[in-house]
């Protein structure tokens, strides 16, 4: 695409994957919530604004099967980014991801009954790789330490205030009025501190953000990386933990052993699945130990196979500081 393409300027190509695919399965990591307006599932379609290095885009991805037969995909892209976000298409719908290991018989035979019955029903999920470093660890840093409803508000705020429209996406457009980019590096660098405090980001987490966007450049670096180099890359810099880096490269790489150790339901959730009563960050890793490079695959199962841990203990406590 050229330097002179127009935001209405459209470019669109079909692939066809190995296997069958569900969109909102394989996607429905990477929305920070139901109100995230940087990617809108619905269906068998997805909506996504994009920020490449060529430029802005907006990428349509649409799903269509064919009886028993294969699935298509038709990806089509607006903006000058257009190219780049094509490019990026197959593996952000994990067209890379390969589940041979785990589904060998011998490897399968391992694995508790929840987690094979819930494979046999989820054939079509894939684990997506996004290859976008700083989409991907800003919102996780944003995570840290609060509830999920607190962290999801802030990301909200910031993107609505300091992002940017996905190209087509004024009213009348081709694309969803409300799509929205997030702050490229320089934009959030750019964040006052009375805007993080308005966001409901304390200065820790601000601070973290700040120093990324100070290494941008290496980081989207890492993405060309395996990912257990660079989650330990990601570790190196100060405010970024294992339950970050991991967070970080489950969606970026499509990291299908990366295990959220910190999370706070996680590991009570993991123990009561497998063994009936919850385990701490330790034991979570010792049940998962016999099926390492493919921990996040189990995980995974285990989320979709409709156990549900009892509802009862603290709550972690939604404490708000902007008017301090």
């Amino acid at each position: 695409m050229t330097a002179g393409t127009t935001e209405t300027s459209v470019l669109e190509f079909e692939w066809e994957p190995s296997g069958p695919l569900d969109l909102q399965q394989t996607l429905g990591t990477l929305p920070r919530g139901s109100s995230d307006r940087t990617i809108m599932l619905a269906g068998n379609q997805a909506w996504l604004g994009l920020a490449t290095d060529a430029g802005a885009a907006t990428l349509r991805l649409t799903v269509r099967s064919h009886g028993a037969g294969p699935h298509t995909v038709t990806a089509t892209a607006w903006g000058p980014g257009a190219s780049a976000a094509l490019a990026g298409a197959p593996a952000l719908l994990g067209g890379n991801d390969d589940w041979s290991g785990f589904d060998h018989p011998d490897f399968h035979a391992t694995l508790p009954r929840l987690v094979t019955q819930a494979r046999r029903r989820n054939l079509a999920l894939r684990l997506p790789a996004t290859g976008r470093m700083v989409d991907a660890i800003i919102p996780a840093v944003l995570e840290q330490k609060v509830t999920m409803k607190e962290a999801r508000h802030s990301f909200r705020f910031l993107v609505h205030k300091f992002g940017s429209a996905a190209p087509g996406a004024a009213a009348g457009g081709p694309v969803p009025a409300g799509l929205m980019i997030a702050p490229s590096p320089e934009q959030w660098a750019r964040i006052p501190p009375w805007e993080w405090h308005q966001a409901g980001v304390g200065p820790q987490r601000s601070a973290t953000v700040m120093r990324l966007t100070k290494v941008a450049s290496a980081l989207e670096r890492l993405a060309a990386v395996p990912a257990q180099e660079a989650a330990a890359k990601l570790q190196s810099i100060p405010g970024i933990g294992i339950w970050t880096a991991a967070e970080v490269t489950q969606r970026t790489h499509g990291d299908a052993d990366a295990i959220s150790v910190g999370d706070y339901h996680l590991a009570a959730f993991v123990g009561r699945a497998l063994t009936g009563r919850p385990v701490d960050d330790a034991g979570m890793c010792a049940l998962l130990e016999p099926w390492r490079g493919h921990r996040q695959r189990v995980v995974r199962m285990l989320g979709l196979s409709g156990f549900r841990k009892p509802a009862f203990g603290p709550r972690m406590t939604i404490q708000d500081h902007r008017w301090h």
